[in-house]
């Protein structure tokens, strides 16, 4: 299902997936989708995806802001915000430039901050060479 909302003459998107619906293969969405069921397969989602309690994802995500009250397990790499509520739970691989992990979530896995996400960052701290003249 699909619903549009019309805004300054651009159509978003926002997709669902219902409980009860199980899809196995790979997706891809250039607007929001929202998954309460199951999905066995990677994710490729050009804005938020927001994962359901009930919802479940086995395999690899990619998005731009991620939601997730559900279940994961695989990869998920976040260029912006990832959100972790307190009855989700990641087993797995994280890389995201912002992070919130609320108080009651599991996160089994690795996480990284920083380059690996496709994200340019810059270090704190530039070092500059000094050179002395005798």
């Amino acid at each position: 299902m699909s619903l549009k909302s019309m805004s300054n003459n651009n159509a978003t998107e926002l997709n669902f997936i219902g409980k009860g619906t199980v899809l196995e293969g790979n997706l891809k969405t250039e607007s929001s989708i929202r998954i309460d069921g199951i999905i066995k397969g990677s994710i490729i989602c050009k804005n938020t995806i927001t994962l359901g309690e009930n919802g479940r994802i086995d395999g690899d995500i990619e998005a731009i802001n991620a939601i997730v009250g559900g279940r994961i397990k695989g990869k998920i790499t976040v260029s912006e915000k990832l959100v972790l509520e307190a009855r989700s739970s990641l087993i797995g691989e994280l890389k995201a430039k912002k992070l919130i992990i609320d108080e009651g979530a599991v996160f089994d896995g690795t996480a990284d901050m920083g380059i690996a996400t496709g994200i340019e960052s810059k270090p704190a701290i530039s070092k500059t060479e000094n050179t002395v003249n005798t």
